[in-house]
């Protein structure tokens, strides 16, 4: 009898693990840029418009295997207005006076999310790997002139015990962080919504 308890355990246990393995993770990144931006204006308004243009919200999945059921979601709905704020503080760090309303001859600057993409990366044996990858494209237009900058974070992480939701989370919060770092430092796109 004892030993019969002991194997539904072990079962039970099993099945709840593997369970949990093939579980979507649902993350809700909140990014933060933590560089100076250069100050280049003084109270201008520049319209400011964050995108997640990309196609799905399933940026991976944990176990590599297009097939899985263990897909990492990060939602376009819940993750646009969150960039959104960035652009805005970091326009405002600038020194202008960001606003969502366009108007015909205003400076714009709008940041979109082009790609955020999770895969499993190329590992020793008996240590698994994430590759991670975002892609942020910022473009400042005034007076008929475009600056487009394209900034690319990647990140690979090693981990002897697959990533949990919460470990995942800090690793794609981190990325984004580091693509708005690099987007909003860029001085080029301060110079032309000060002209």
């Amino acid at each position: 009898m004892r030993c019969r308890i002991l194997l539904a355990s072990m079962l039970l246990l099993a099945s709840g693990w593997l369970a949990g393995c093939s579980s979507p993770h649902y993350l809700q990144p909140a990014p933060k840029r933590s560089v100076a931006v250069p100050v280049t204006g003084q109270g201008q308004a520049v319209t400011v418009a964050a995108v997640d243009s990309r196609d799905e919200a399933v940026i991976g999945t944990r176990s590599g295997s297009a097939m899985s059921t263990a897909v990492i979601i990060v939602d376009p709905a819940t993750l646009e207005p969150r960039l959104q704020a960035e652009a805005e503080r970091a326009v405002q760090e600038m020194g202008f006076s960001p606003t969502r309303e366009a108007a015909p001859d205003r400076p714009s600057l709008t940041l979109t999310l082009a790609h955020l993409g999770y895969e499993r990366g190329d590992s020793p044996p008996l240590v698994g790997s994430a590759r991670l990858e975002a892609v942020l494209v910022a473009e400042a237009r005034n007076d008929g002139t475009t600056y487009t900058g394209t900034y690319t974070s990647r990140r690979t992480q090693q981990y002897a015990v697959r990533p949990d939701q919460e470990a995942n989370l800090e690793m794609i919060q981190g990325l984004l962080s580091d693509g708005l770092d690099r987007a909003f430092k860029d001085p080029e796109l301060g110079r032309l919504l000060a002209r």
